[in-house]
Formats: structure tokens, sequence, C-alpha cells
């Protein structure tokens, strides 16, 4: 029987109303997006306060602690439970971290919005990760989730001033959203995907990661972490960022929009579509 930890689903309202004056002078009722601190504790000790909108604290949580290496596997987490009273979540886990204190000693401050610090040694674990070299994204596979993408419903569409990540899976039948959060924070977002996965035992080794927001170290780290070939997004990159994508092998492509796209790193895994040559 696969285990599955007891968790409390619980969501903030994603969006407010409030009103504001446009450039004619008139008084506009509009949408903004929800950001409310989240404090993580793990064992009843305080980890992080995440800022977030509060779409999937739950997943969120567990995320957060997978991609900082905290917690090596869903099995080890007992129960999730968040209390929008006090702004908390707490995991319990089914046996107490190992080096918890010395993990959390070394910290690196990332670019990350809203929170963006790494514990341990995860830029020391990169040499370590390797990802399938046997998986192919065609060029029409990342034409059909972009079009997906554009018509997804999201908050940002009513609110702005979120980020929002996909992970998605391709077939013959095109691109397939399996999960997709926005939140404050990119990096929220990206963890909350990860702890989603966790949670309904995704594999990640044959999936597409996309992402409205830039590709730092952060981004790269997380997406190979997860075991993820394929890292998609409509921004830019840093120059830390390639370099890690080209360290890990993934296969990255920034400025993703329409039909447009630029392939960094990965090539191999790649597979453009031809046009037909007319012949004269």
């Amino acid at each position: 029987m696969t285990f599955r930890p007891t968790i409390t689903p619980t969501s903030r309202p994603l969006t407010f109303e409030v009103e504001a004056i446009d450039e004619q002078g008139t008084a506009r009722t509009t949408a903004i997006a929800g950001e409310h601190p989240l404090t993580l504790y793990v064992d009843k000790r305080e980890i992080v306060t995440l800022m977030t909108m509060g779409q999937a604290p739950e997943a969120l949580a567990i995320g957060y602690l997978r991609n900082q290496r905290l917690v090596r596997s869903i099995d080890d987490i007992a129960a999730v439970q968040v209390d929008w009273e006090t702004d908390a979540v707490v995991v319990t886990t089914r046996k107490a971290i190992k080096g918890l204190g010395n993990k959390m000693k070394k910290r690196t401050v990332t670019t990350g919005c809203g929170q963006g610090t790494m514990f341990g040694n995860l830029m020391d674990e990169i040499d370590s990760i390797e990802l399938r070299d046997d998986v192919r994204l065609p060029e029409d596979a990342l034409f059909s989730l972009l079009d997906a993408l554009r018509h997804h419903e999201t908050i940002y569409k009513s609110a702005g001033a979120v980020h929002g990540c996909a992970l998605a899976a391709y077939g013959a039948a095109g691109a397939e959203i399996l999960a997709f959060v926005e939140d404050v924070g990119r990096h929220n977002a990206v963890d909350a995907i990860a702890g989603q996965m966790w949670l309904d035992r995704i594999d990640g080794s044959d999936k597409i990661f996309y992402t409205t927001g830039r590709l730092t170290s952060e981004m790269v780290i997380k997406a190979a972490q997860m075991q993820i070939p394929f890292l998609v997004s409509r921004s830019g990159l840093t120059q830390m960022g390639y370099e890690i994508a080209r360290k890990t092998g993934i296969t990255m492509i920034g400025r993703a929009v329409n039909k447009h796209y630029l392939l960094f790193t990965g090539k191999h895994r790649f597979e453009k579509q031809l046009t037909p040559t007319l012949l004269a």
C-alpha cells in the first residue's frame, strides 16, 4: 500500500477586490492577488516564513522541504497541517530529520523574490544529478504546450502580480498540463509543483517544466533535482542558470512565446520540426 501523509487541504482566497482610479479619473473595482505569510515548522522547529498567495500551501511546504533536501522522501512525512489563523504550516515527520541544524547553518541567498534561501550543500550536489538522455521533445510538442498554457485560466489574467509554473506531459495528442500553480514568487510555484509530484507519485524523468519567471540557478537546480529533463520559460535566464543547465545537461528553452523560442542547452533532446523544401 502506497503511503500518503495526512494533510489538511486548505487554500486562501486567491484574489481580492479593491478600488482604483484609472487614467481617466474613473473609480474602478479591480482584482489584486493575495499575499500572506506562512511560517513553516518541522517537528516543532521553525524553518522559514514564506510569502505566498496560498493556493496550495500543503504542496508548497512539502515541495520546499523536498527541494531544500531537508526531507529525502514523501514517506518521511507523517502529516501536514495548515492553520491560517496563525499563518503556520506544521510538518510532522515519521522520524526526526538528522542533521537539520547543520543543514540550516549553511545558506545561499538567491535571486528568488519573496524568499530566496537555499539550505545545505545543494550547489555541491549538481555533479551527482543525472537526467535521462533517451527522451526527446519535438518542436510541435513545445508549441502545443505553449498554446495550451495561453488558453489556460490564470490568476495573472485577472489580477497580475504572480508567477505561474506548470508540469506537463506530451504524447500523440499533444501536451497535457498535469499541474499548474501560481504564486507571488516563482520559487514558491515550483516548490508547490514539486510537492504535488511527491503526493501524486509523479515521475518527472520524461516531463516538461514550464515557468513564467526567469531561469536562475535556483530554478535550474530545482528542475534538475526533480529529474525533469525539459525546462521552458517565457522569460530569459541568468549566467549562472545557463552554466548549471550546461553542467546538468538539462534541455533549457527561454523566451518561449507562441512560435518563438531560444534553445540554450541540451540540444540533443530537442527535435526540430523540418519544413518541407519546395522543389523548383
